[in-house]
């Protein structure tokens, strides 16, 4: 059967999003393939995920779990996909795979690199009968160079690619960012990679490899560090919740304890800020006139503004300062999402139903595209749900085969 055929045998109904019609098969696990994977799902494609029989992708029990051992993390990192459960160390577990991949436009892979090639499933093997197969490689530090075989966590990626030195106090060490953040801008990069590689198909009817190295990605969003630190001798350092010499912006209170970032540094922000706290000749103080003189008086302005911003309550605050047009936001944690109008409007929270966790909020499907947007269909569903179904659908495996290859613990 070829690709092509196989993969439109999937149920549109199921499957309506702007990538319905291509086959993704997954292997790997934690976070940064299986986030990139969670992103071609949420946009429509089918995808496989390969995982190890009675044990699975490590996110099942990871994050914060319930008693049942069911983990709300899986829930997300793993939804719109398919479970098959498939021993990829074995030479069946193997043959297995690539019957899968035969079938499939894209292979989204997060092993050591030279595992595949170890396995006799190198870009060269899975593409010699299908030279349109795109293969997606997300590592710590790429498929080339000293480093490529060295084991790589997101953690040291963030490291090396710079942003742990500037994230934090200046008061303390390097600090981190809350979530695995190094992980998922592998796999926005890797999608983002693995689309690119999708359309220049339609031209060249070839598909390439797409390789997302971790530090690269964490790299990629820097800004200007490397020429300020080449040309202009400039080390950015931690600075907290501020910008140096951007003010005023930054996180101030309010007299019922919440927390309020506003973003007037522009000059005529300023000005409406200025306006809004009854100030409004500071505009034409020379001491706050400027951009560059307002960052010079950095904390002696922000001083100024958390006098302000504490007389008022949050809710009075912001409609003040909505009424005089400066950018203003409260820090939002999930008790204000789920009751904000803006996320309910968009429906940016969406609730899935989950066979043990019964109504999961989560995060929608981003970006949103306007004709055929993506959506969340199910949540990461039970190990091996969907194994003996896409092996007879997609590999026309027999039901004595299927009961012969789990019978050898193969899946």
């Amino acid at each position: 059967m070829t690709r092509q055929a196989a993969r439109h045998e999937y149920t549109p109904s199921r499957n309506s999003g702007p990538l319905a019609g291509l086959r993704v098969v997954e292997m790997g696990q934690l976070v940064a393939g299986p986030f990139c994977g969670q992103i071609l799902g949420d946009l429509g494609a089918e995808v496989l995920k390969l995982e190890q029989p009675g044990v699975g992708d490590p996110m099942r029990v990871w994050g914060r779990s319930l008693p049942q051992g069911e983990s709300m993390w899986w829930a997300i990192v793993g939804r719109n996909k398919q479970s098959v459960t498939v021993n990829l160390r074995t030479g069946e577990g193997q043959a297995i795979a690539k019957r899968l991949i035969a079938n499939a436009d894209i292979v989204v892979e997060n092993f050591r690199p030279g595992t595949l090639e170890r396995w006799g499933m190198g870009y060269e093997e899975l593409s010699a009968s299908d030279p349109g197969l795109i293969l997606t490689r997300v590592s710590g530090f790429g498929q080339t160079g000293p480093y490529s075989s060295r084991v790589g966590y997101g953690a040291i990626g963030e490291a090396m690619g710079g942003l742990r030195y500037v994230v934090g106090d200046p008061s303390t060490p390097p600090s981190r960012v809350g979530i695995s953040i190094g992980d998922t801008l592998a796999a926005v990069f890797a999608a983002i990679g693995t689309l690119s590689a999708v359309y220049e198909r339609t031209r060249s009817g070839r598909g390439q490899i797409v390789d997302s190295a971790i530090y690269e990605a964490v790299l990629g969003i820097m800004e200007s560090i490397i020429p300020e630190w080449a040309i202009a001798n400039y080390q950015r350092e931690r600075s907290g919740a501020i910008l140096p010499n951007v003010a005023p912006s930054n996180i101030y209170p309010t007299r019922d304890g919440a927390w309020i970032l506003i973003a007037a540094n522009q000059d005529t922000v300023f000005a409406r800020l200025a306006e809004a706290m009854g100030q409004p000749e500071l505009v034409t103080d020379e001491r706050y006139s400027t951009h560059k003189a307002r960052g010079e008086r950095q904390t002696e302005l922000d001083g100024m503004v958390s006098a302000f911003t504490s007389k008022h309550e949050f809710r009075e605050l912001e409609d003040l300062l909505l009424k005089h047009s400066v950018p203003v936001g409260k820090i939002y944690r999930p008790a204000d999402m789920l009751e904000d109008e803006q996320f309910i409007a968009r429906r940016s929270i969406i609730e899935t139903k989950h066979p043990v966790l019964g109504a999961v909020p989560m995060q929608n499907s981003f970006p949103r595209l306007s004709r055929t947007d993506g959506s969340v269909r199910w949540p990461g569903p039970p190990l091996g749900e969907h194994t003996v179904d896409v092996l007879t659908r997609v590999c026309g495996y027999t039901e004595e085969a299927i009961a012969e290859l789990s019978k050898n613990g193969i899946i």
